[in-house]
């Protein structure tokens, strides 16, 4: 199979989603454009800032995507092209999709609130804790990770002592778009230019960052560069989103779209072919399809990330919402593309790999070797493409930081609560700066002494947040006057892939115990995370699924 067929059936699916299950999914929930947003009603200048469409797109996709839609269909493979490429054009549209535009809606819907606010108000206070802890443990994991990553793609000096020009590079330019980002924001707001104005000054700073990156690497050691990543993001968290995030994210999806614009391109010149089975049996190297297809690709067709991004940053900056439907439904989907390129550069490079190729790796070989076709320098596109797959880390890493010091917040708060008459240890849980310090004191520490004991448990978590979430915009269509069946099927095939899934990965490291092989710092962590992850997913769920089917309150449907 040529890779060029399985983008264009990719593209073509996922195009005709938007267009035509999109205006489903905006006449079914009935998007207003008339009624005020929460941007522009409880304006802040912090979280609540009503924004550009273009900047919002750019802010939430950035945030969205990191490494995972890369990550995730490369890994998947071994199970052959056709489930992944089913996985990512199935999920993106029905699963993903519905997922990330609901729980924007809902947010937008209810002042900008998070989804554990909308657990709240129809499960009650408890669930809305226990989901909020869950989100709490979840971000910190996601920030310990992907600060570490960063940290070693901005790595300028390698094992030996050798200068590594290509992390030198990206350190550079990275570290100039965060101080070209504030500029930016602050003419932003202060001149408000055409969508047109900002986009020819986004690229001539990217070209100019880029350039300079290049011209001046910087030589810093990991460790150095894991202790000035958690700085900037706890800087970054607690920053209005006008002065840095918003900016910055939105000069980074030029990045991240010429990433994949470039690929797609080099995927039309070079022709590759699909080195890979159309399929490779039920069970490969041990682990069957169900449920470890759907566990391992998650950004690229469905992720609970997603609906913290949207409930808890992205809804606070909808100016319109008709600008719903392209930010989220359209930003889940150029993902789900992302993730179709993506399996075409695993596919090309299969026979090729060499031994310690990571998923990011192998794509950026793959996109070089394309462009290389066009007569582009293999240093100079490896240099994009490197510092594009940073940049999605980057900016993931600093809204998760920002979701997580809301989530820590928002647990002890409830919907009736005057924050100005707390008093004692609750205001002081409450502030921004003290929930912000200790979520990320929490995540160096677990960087530091090895997320990667627990990060098998990444991808159940992840999946177990989407299909809470999608309880969740369930729970909120029903006592809206909505018909809210659409989410159902989804909601119960991700509680299933879950529940499976962190169900065999306890038993598996349980049979440890017994066996002689059993260590601590693995198994040990992996079983204890996994039960407590499981427990908390299983009593959210229960609780849920019982008011959507069981206690039905007809009389406490409102209009919203």
């Amino acid at each position: 199979m040529n890779g060029i067929i399985v983008l264009l059936i990719g593209g073509i699916a996922l195009l005709s989603g938007y267009f035509f299950y999109g205006k489903v999914l905006s006449k079914l929930f009935g998007v207003d454009p008339s009624r005020k947003t929460p941007a522009v009603e409880l304006e802040d200048g912090v979280d609540y800032v009503p924004t550009n469409r273009q900047v919002v797109f750019g802010h939430h996709f950035a945030s969205i995507a990191g490494a995972a839609p890369i990550v995730g269909p490369i890994v998947a493979s071994m199970f052959g092209w056709v489930p992944v490429l089913l996985w990512c054009i199935v999920g993106g549209i029905f699963f993903g999709g519905v997922q990330d535009f609901g729980s924007m809606f809902a947010s937008v819907r209810n002042k900008g609130r998070s989804i554990g606010y909308i657990i709240e108000l129809y499960v009650g206070k408890a669930g809305k804790k226990l989901f909020l802890l869950f989100s709490w443990l979840f971000c910190i994991l996601v920030i310990a990770a992907f600060g570490d990553i960063v940290a070693v793609s901005f790595n300028g000096i390698g094992a030996n002592g050798v200068h590594q020009f290509i992390n030198g590079a990206t350190a550079s330019t990275s570290v100039l778009f965060i101080f070209v980002s504030v500029a930016f924001g602050f003419y932003i707001k202060k001149k408000q230019p055409t969508s047109m104005t900002m986009t020819i000054i986004a690229i001539l700073l990217l070209v100019a960052c880029i350039t300079l990156g290049m011209l001046f690497p910087s030589y810093i050691p990991r460790s150095a560069w894991l202790v000035i990543v958690f700085l900037y993001i706890m800087v970054a968290s607690v920053t209005p989103v006008w002065a840095l995030l918003q900016p910055r994210d939105f000069l980074n999806s030029f990045l991240l779209i010429f990433m994949i614009v470039a690929a797609m391109v080099g995927i039309f010149v070079a022709h590759p072919a699909m080195n890979l089975p159309a399929f490779a049996g039920w069970n490969v190297k041990g682990q069957n399809i169900f449920p470890f297809l759907f566990v391992t690709i998650a950004c690229g067709a469905v992720s609970g990330f997603h609906a913290l991004v949207a409930s808890e940053t992205s809804s606070k900056q909808v100016k319109s919402e008709k600008d719903m439907l392209p930010i989220s439904y359209g930003g889940m989907l150029v993902e789900s593309l992302l993730a179709v390129i993506a399996l075409v550069c695993v596919g090309a490079k299969v026979g090729t790999v060499a031994a310690g190729d990571g998923a990011p790796v192998i794509f950026a070989k793959s996109v070089a070797a394309f462009l290389g076709v066009l007569g582009i320098p293999n240093e100079l596109s490896s240099t994009i493409i490197t510092l594009a797959v940073s940049a999605f880390a980057l900016t993931s890493l600093d809204s998760v930081a920002r979701v997580a010091r809301l989530s820590f917040q928002e647990f002890f708060l409830d919907s009736d609560t005057d924050i100005s008459k707390l008093s004692g240890w609750k205001k002081i849980c409450v502030n921004k700066y003290f929930a912000t310090i200790l979520t990320l004191v929490l995540g160096y520490i677990l960087a530091k002494i090895g997320y990667a004991n627990i990060w098998p448990l990444f991808g159940s978590a992840n999946q177990m947040l989407s299909a809470l979430a999608l309880c969740a915009v369930a729970l909120f269509m029903q006592n809206t006057n909505r018909n809210g069946k659409i989410v159902w099927i989804p909601m119960f095939i991700m509680l299933a892939v879950t529940y499976t899934a962190l169900t065999q990965i306890i038993i598996k490291n349980f049979a440890t115990l017994g066996s002689g092989t059993f260590v601590f710092g693995t198994n040990g962590m992996q079983l204890i995370f996994g039960i407590l992850i499981l427990a908390l997913g299983l009593d959210i769920g229960i609780r849920a699924v019982r008011k959507l089917f069981f206690n039905k309150d007809k009389t406490a449907a409102t209009a919203v």
